[in-house]
Parts: C-alpha cells; structure tokens; sequence
C-alpha cells in the first residue's frame, strides 16, 4: 500500500513537470520553420512551408505535381525529425472509397535536409518510396522598383519558321510541337483505341534570368497548357472565360496567385500575355490588363523542373495537356 502511495504521489508531482516539458518542447524555437525546396529521386521537385499556428504546426507541400496543398498532418518527432502526411481519396465503386496516406519524414542538418516519402502503390500492391534531398529556401523579400529595371535587347524566341532554339525537355516522350501558318502549335493527338500517349513539354535552348516576355496564345475552348517562367513557375493557360476568379485560371500563377480580375477572351481567340519576373516577384499584364501586380512568388509551381529558384533556367511550353498554339514570343532580358 506505501508503494502504491508512493507512485501515486511520484506521477502527481511529476506529470505537470511533464506535461510542461512537453508544451515547452513543442513550442521551443523549431528549426524547420519556414520554406523548403528539395529534388525528388527519379525526377520532380518540392516545396514545403512550415509554419507555427497558435499552439499547433501547419504546412503545406507541392509534390512533383498539381497544386501547393495543406497537408493533412505536420509534427515535430524530434528537434531535427519532421515528420509531414498527406491524403488522398481513391473511389473503387460505387460505395467504397480508400484514402492513401503518404507519410514524409525528413531530418534536418542546419539548413539542409534529406528525408524519404513513403505510401502505398495507387493502382496495385506493394509500396512507394522517394527519397528527397533539398535546401532551406530564403525568404523571398521586398518587392522590386519595376521603373528603375533596366533591359538588354530583344530576343525573338519562336522565328515563326521552324522549332530552331527549342527541344523537347524528355525526348523520350512524344512530340505534339510543329510550326503551322507562322505559329507553334502543340495538338497531343490520343488514339482512339484507348492506348495513352505520353506527351513531352518543350523548352527553349537558351537559359534566362530575370525578362520580360511578351506573347500570344489561343486555347481552344476546353483545352490546357501553362508557360513556365525559367522552369520554376507556369503561368496558367487554359480556358477559363467566364468561370469565377481562381488560382487556375489563365493568366493565374498556377495555384499560388489568383488574378485580382478576369481578362480572358471567349476559347479560340488570339489572347496577349506580358509578363514580367523580377527577384521572384511576378506582373503578368493579359489583354491590357493587369491581373498580377508585381506579387512575390514564395517557391516553385507543380510541374517545375529545378529546385533552385536562383539559376538561370528555359522557358518552356506544357505539352501534354491540349491544344494550344503561340506566335510573336518575345523575351527581354533583365540586365
């Protein structure tokens, strides 16, 4: 009976010392605060931004694809073991749905770190695994003065003519990319029995820093592209007219940056896009008007080919999505 008193009393006392090493750990300087780009093994690239809310972590992860999505769970194992899941449902009939969930966990060395991403097959048994290796990614900073960017010359990156300065990024894939009537049109042609081609992007020889590039699309009505601003961020192409103001629509920076106004013109119209990337702060000007004003651009869009938001990278076009066709691409270099 005195052991027992004693243990009772032993848990009373110590429990709240605990429980307040506990809160005091949790609320401790975390060092995976903040904004994270990594490479993925087998191709791809992520983003990760960690942040404290109240008394809880919240964050959200680009993976390879898609969109910039809060992730279902985020927690700290240890003060150098993260630990990130997300979610995915999956219908196999009519009255049965499973979620997939994919679990990260990443250890950190300063401002680097190395983690494995691990969940089930989608379609079949077994399971995925990813290893990722990447960098803490600097806070982006103040925007830029645009009336005091000074430009070099001109360089037209389509002659009209023919595909010369451009190449496939995979050229295992399929090509839907050739040159009609003075335009660069893409047309990813599926076969009607049902067997799926895989259609590459297209991207130009030549590596840019900082620009401006001025151009014109036409997206037939229901179809999708996207132009990505070295490599990093796409533009959104798709039609879009009428539909409410999103993160996915034309002219938007694909699922970070909504247009502050709708511009876009009826599906299969020439449409102008001016767009201007400056110390990671975007403006795209589309038909006149000026739908992103000089917005930081916190970290890479789904479908980017590089973590690094500091080199010189392409432009290139979508290609595996729809129809879409461009004439008069015209970029100017940041000096």
């Amino acid at each position: 009976m005195k052991k027992l008193i004693t243990l009772i009393t032993i848990f009373l006392f110590t429990t709240p010392h605990l429980l307040a090493d506990n809160l005091k750990f949790s609320n401790s300087e975390n060092g995976f605060l903040g904004m994270w780009t990594f490479d993925i093994d087998g191709g791809g690239i992520g983003w990760l931004n960690v942040h404290q809310e109240g008394d809880y972590l919240d964050a959200e992860l680009l993976w390879i694809g898609g969109s910039v999505t809060p992730v279902s769970h985020v927690y700290l194992a240890d003060e150098n073991t993260l630990v990130v899941t997300r979610t995915n449902e999956v219908k196999r009939n009519d009255t049965r749905k499973h979620t997939i969930t994919s679990t990260l966990r990443i250890t950190r060395n300063g401002d680097e770190i190395t983690g494995t991403m691990t969940g089930p097959h989608w379609d079949g048994p077994g399971e995925n695994v990813s290893t990722i290796k990447g960098k803490r990614l600097a806070p982006v900073g103040p925007a830029p003065d645009l009336s005091q960017v000074k430009y070099g010359k001109k360089i037209k990156l389509f002659n009209g003519k023919n595909l010369n300065g451009w190449r496939p990024i995979d050229p295992k894939k399929a090509n839907g990319f050739k040159v009609e009537d003075g335009q660069l049109v893409n047309n990813p042609v599926q076969p009607k029995d049902g067997h799926h081609i895989s259609y590459g992007n297209l991207r130009t020889e030549q590596e840019f820093e900082d620009f401006n590039l001025k151009l014109e699309v036409n997206v037939p009505k229901g179809n999708n592209s996207g132009i990505y601003l070295r490599g990093l961020y796409e533009i959104q192409v798709v039609d879009s007219y009428g539909k409410p103001l999103d993160p996915h629509n034309m002219g938007a920076l694909y699922s970070r940056i909504t247009p502050s106004e709708g511009a876009e013109k009826p599906a299969g119209e020439w449409q102008t896009l001016d767009i201007t990337l400056v110390d990671r702060h975007v403006t795209v000007i589309f038909n006149g008007k000026k739908i992103i004003d000089n917005q930081p651009v916190d970290g890479p869009t789904g479908g980017a080919i590089s973590s690094d938001v500091f080199a010189p990278g392409p432009i290139y076009l979508q290609g595996d999505h729809g129809n879409v066709a461009y004439r008069n691409i015209v970029l100017t270099p940041v000096l």
